[in-house]
């Protein structure tokens, strides 16, 4: 009797996954298959705002507060002009930007918009944490991803050591692919990206350099490409890569960075179905190759949980005390085997 129900119970757990299951590789097929069928949607109407604030001198500790005002400024004439274009939840996205308590290092509220946002007290950080956002991060999608940073910004004020000041950066400052398209299993995107990055933690730095802060630059998704991509070029501690597609480079040594690279996936992130390849195809690479989490990179592997793949900022998770223990320089717990 007790074998019996304990067989139904196990039937029962697992029809109750493979419907998830179904999902993700599902998911993973549409995002593999976008490579030969590209799928679109109707092109939003261009959304008109304001050219980015233009400072009359270069963003350091003393000038933040200034940065701050005059990218605030923008964002509010950004919802103004939204309005009146009448697209009402651009509007919206672009006021709460432009509220008081809001610090964004930079504000660009033209196409799918971009933006970098500061928690914490930059100027006087011991330790800073980047984020940089994987596909479908806009400034109408903004919120989730600023969720993730005030949550691992929370962590990190709970759990910093006595007198260690930390400071997270949600940085929003390229165009990311759209999760079903052909730009996501692409280098292209990342490409132009790199530069960009690499020119904000040049930037970063010159804002804590009283400090000499730890940076350490925390990658979801699509934007484990991108950090790939700028790695050889940055002045950062840490590199952790989580629910990544692969970074273009077969080792973490091919990175070519001084940086301690992690990587990490939840056991229910969809991305594990993503054939982790690089390939040429009619001049164009499609693919990332070798999967980070795998031994062959050689990444330091830590602990993910059992999330999916939005969920390694979620609070309470494995993931985000671990993410915090990279930013803080201390080590994170490993995968159980």
């Amino acid at each position: 009797m007790g074998r019996t129900a304990e067989a139904a119970e196990a039937n029962a757990s697992d029809k109750g996954r493979r419907p998830h299951r179904l999902r993700r590789a599902l998911l993973a097929a549409l995002i593999t298959g976008a490579v030969v069928v590209p799928l679109s949607g109707a092109s939003r109407p261009e959304i008109p705002a304001p050219v980015p604030a233009a400072l009359a001198t270069p963003v350091t500790a003393a000038t933040l507060d200034e940065a701050y005002a005059a990218n605030r400024a923008n964002a509010a004439e950004a919802s103004r002009m939204a309005a009146a274009h009448g697209d009402r939840e651009r509007a919206a996205a672009d006021r709460a930007m432009a509220d008081p308590a809001r610090h964004f290092l930079s504000f660009d509220g033209r196409g799918a918009g971009m933006a970098t946002e500061v928690f914490g007290d930059l100027a006087r950080a011991d330790r800073v944490a980047v984020l940089v956002p994987g596909s479908d991060t806009s400034i109408d999608t903004y919120d989730r991803f600023r969720d993730a940073a005030r949550a691992l910004h929370e962590r990190l004020t709970r759990q910093a050591p006595r007198g260690t000041r930390t400071a997270v950066v949600a940085w929003l400052g390229y165009e990311t692919p759209a999760t079903v398209s052909t730009t996501v299993t692409t280098p292209g995107r990342a490409e132009e990206a790199a530069p960009r990055l690499r020119e904000f933690v040049r930037q970063l730095r010159a804002v804590t350099a009283g400090k000499q802060a730890r940076v350490s630059l925390l990658c979801h998704s699509y934007g484990s490409v991108v950090c790939g991509r700028a790695a050889p070029h940055l002045a950062v501690d840490d590199i952790a890569l989580v629910g990544s597609p692969g970074t273009g480079a077969d080792t973490a040594a091919a990175l070519r960075t001084p940086a301690r690279v992690w990587a990490a996936r939840g056991s229910d992130d969809w991305v594990a179905e993503v054939p982790h390849i690089r390939l040429d195809l009619l001049g164009t690479t499609v693919g990332f190759g070798t999967d980070p989490v795998s031994p062959s990179f050689g990444a330091r592997v830590f602990a993910a949980g059992t999330g999916g793949h939005s969920d390694y900022f979620r609070p309470g998770s494995t993931s985000l005390a671990n993410l915090t223990r990279i930013v803080l320089g201390q080590t994170p717990e490993a995968p159980h085997v």
